[in-house]
């Protein structure tokens, strides 16, 4: 696999985080406080832009996941025990920043019997109870294919449901640890079968082709998925996977262009994009 990784950043890869009004208030808030979000750990590059817009993304499950994806930093190993007060703790860092919209996601938890679906559930009643006005999201793990799991995240009726697809069918034994891509595309499809918004990513820029990509959209179209997110694989670690290519602006616009033609509700498609990008917008499937 060729690594580009000591190459220069090209120009559009560029992170400038912003110094506005807003921005500044929200991360006063959260360095206060000790909340702990996704937009500030992971040094996302849409922060400013998505707080701006009363949109903030947390992980939940503790912060040690039991797999080793070749491009995720997260710890993994020996999970600790379950924290019993981590959902009103989300709840009520939700209401401290007067969050229109939130983004809940995890580590995957193959330690426990449930996967940890149940502290799922009572996060996202908790979450509905303290803040009624919020919608949300929920970028959800495959627990193991347990479909029971999968069944009571959807019973608790968040807004989205999201599970990430992270690449193409072939890259997919050597990226993501234990996922499966039918496994994935399953989960998608229960999603959508249930009536909830179904939601999935993947990141350019570690082998695949053009080919690959377009046959991965005609999948997810195939399961009922109305949003899709694409945006550039930047290596965190130098123990992650190495990056192959820095996709241009222009080959993400076309992509997008190609993903609502085929029949995407929404398709968030450019170099930075993440995963909760426009996030609060797909709650209008």
């Amino acid at each position: 696999m060729k690594n580009i990784n000591n190459r220069r950043k090209p120009d559009w890869l560029k992170i400038k985080l912003p110094n506005d009004e807003e921005y500044s208030k929200m991360n006063k808030i959260i360095k206060e406080h000790n909340l702990h979000t996704i937009c500030t750990s992971g040094k996302c590059p849409n922060a400013g832009e998505c707080w701006g817009l009363g949109t903030a993304t947390f992980m939940i499950l503790g912060d040690i996941c039991t797999r080793s994806c070749k491009f995720c930093a997260v710890k993994t190993g020996k999970p600790l025990p379950l924290d019993k007060d981590e959902p009103m703790h989300i709840a009520e860092s939700v209401k401290l920043l007067s969050l229109k919209h939130c983004v809940i996601t995890s580590v995957d938890r193959d330690d426990l019997t449930d996967y940890g679906s149940d502290m799922w559930v009572e996060t996202i009643k908790t979450i509905k109870k303290i803040n009624p006005k919020t919608t949300m999201e929920v970028l959800i793990p495959d627990f193991m294919g347990d479909y029971a799991s999968l069944k009571k995240i959807i019973d608790a009726k968040p807004e989205v449901i999201s599970h990430n697809m992270e690449t193409v069918k072939r890259l997919t034994p050597s990226v993501r640890s234990k996922a499966q891509y039918d496994r994935s595309l399953e989960v998608i499809k229960r999603i959508s079968e249930s009536g909830t918004i179904s939601k999935s990513g993947i990141m350019l820029g570690i082998g695949e082709t053009e080919e690959e990509i377009l046959q991965t959209m005609d999948d997810l179209l195939n399961v009922g998925c109305k949003v899709f997110t694409i945006g550039q694989y930047l290596q965190p670690t130098k123990n992650n996977m190495p990056v192959t290519e820095y996709v241009t602006p222009e080959t993400f616009k076309k992509y997008e262009e190609i993903g609502l033609k085929k029949g995407f509700k929404f398709v968030e498609s450019s170099p930075l994009v993440r995963s909760s990008y426009h996030a609060a917008k797909h709650v209008n499937c």
